[in-house]
């Protein structure tokens, strides 16, 4: 045993430790000063790298769930006006809830009775200059450059109608594929329609539970940095609202004055897809240039592409910048990267969300890093949650 004045053995970690320090205190001199910084950086970004890594793991894995959460939550962004709106004007909650949910169903059966209508009246006539089209373009290949014979056509249709049917197998399973597909869009949109009425009955208990979940040092940042969000995030859904009935309107009457035929078809499909800035209206477009060429002939369908890249350039060049640019505070070229990773990353779900969720990130960030919430400034428009109480300051 050692006695009082002996001082005990260090442990082996300690000795590896002080060498350590040691050998660092010596090496620390001669390391380049920009490449101790550059470590720095990079060791934190990997770190940052890797828990964003993570989180879309799990997005990905959940993506029965979140997908469900965000249209949510973006539908609940689209109506908020018109709901505040009652709000203010003194109507029950529960009456604007009714009102707003029972206005969106309408809207879509309306949109869907037009769709099925216009193809219901219009699908004899689309049916003969189907077949006619098909003529015409057998008899282009015979008559055209290609000089094809009807015996050669005939056979190249027979490979084709064999080669599906080898295919059957692969073809039942892809219709089991979208049977399943089919099932999860009916789960998610019911589930989409359960969490957006949640959202408008009790978004503020919901964002006071949110908050919660953070220090309480952290809940007057938190809070002040999702409403600032929440305000980018309506107005965004109220812009690009605007800006998709304009882009369907302009196609939908192009193709109309045109005499493409499935106007409305068309301007429905249209409108969904310029939820998606910038490309969203033009690869949709296409299918009215596709009509006219088939049963409008190539001048029709000349004139239809014109109409297309026309509201194109107006989307891109006047209520982008201008609506879209005021209302998301997003650079047009970060649209169109964001549009592309993100679907990249999950298809046609990212690609919708990328931009409504780099806007929000955006925010959030910028107001994070000015440090908002002390000077005691609040985001400005309607809210669907209450302000967290903040700490009151003790008197000196």
């Amino acid at each position: 045993m050692s006695g009082p004045d002996e001082k005990p053995r260090g442990s082996l970690f300690d000795a590896v430790r002080d060498r350590t320090r040691v050998v660092s205190s010596d090496l620390a001199p001669s390391i380049p000063h920009g490449l101790r910084i550059a470590t720095a950086y990079s060791w934190r970004f990997l770190v940052i790298a890797a828990a964003i890594g993570v989180g879309v793991w799990l997005v990905i894995q959940l993506k029965l769930l979140v997908i469900p959460l965000l249209v949510g939550i973006l539908v609940t962004a689209l109506f908020w006006p018109a709901f505040s709106w009652m709000l203010r004007h003194r109507f029950p909650r529960w009456l604007a809830i009714v009102i707003v949910a029972l206005g969106a169903l309408v809207v879509v059966a309306g949109l869907l009775w037009l769709v099925v209508w216009q193809i219901s009246r219009e699908w004899s006539a689309v049916q003969d200059r189907t077949i006619t089209a098909v003529e015409g373009l057998r008899q282009y290949l015979i008559d055209g450059p290609l000089h094809l014979t009807p015996q050669q056509i005939d056979d190249v249709l027979a490979q084709s109608w064999q080669f599906v049917q080898e295919q059957a197998g692969l073809l039942w399973s892809g219709a089991l594929a979208i049977g399943t597909t089919v099932g999860h869009i009916a789960t998610g949109a019911v589930l989409s329609l359960f969490i957006l009425l949640c959202l408008l009955a009790d978004g503020a208990g919901i964002w006071r539970w949110t908050t919660r979940l953070f220090p309480r040092k952290a809940r007057p940042a938190a809070d002040g940095a999702g409403r600032a969000g929440w305000v980018t995030l309506v107005n965004y859904a109220r812009t690009q609202l605007l800006v998709a009935t304009i882009d369907a309107i302009g196609i939908g009457l192009g193709a109309f004055f045109l005499g493409v035929p499935l106007a409305i078809p068309i301007a429905v499909l249209v409108f969904l897809g310029a939820f998606i800035p910038i490309v969203g209206a033009v690869v949709t477009g296409t299918l009215a240039v596709f009509l006219a060429l088939v049963y409008n002939g190539p001048w029709i369908a000349l004139w239809m592409l014109a109409v297309v890249l026309g509201v194109q350039q107006l989307e891109g060049h006047v209520l982008q910048p201008l609506l879209m640019g005021s209302a998301v505070k997003v650079h047009p070229l970060a649209v169109v990267l964001v549009v592309a990773g993100g679907a990249m990353i999950a298809g046609i779900p990212g690609a919708l969300f990328a931009v409504p969720m780099a806007a929000f990130v955006n925010v959030v960030a910028v107001y994070l890093s000015e440090r908002a919430w002390e000077t005691g400034e609040s985001p400005h428009g309607d809210l669907i949650w209450e302000t967290v109480p903040r700490p009151r300051r003790r008197r000196a």
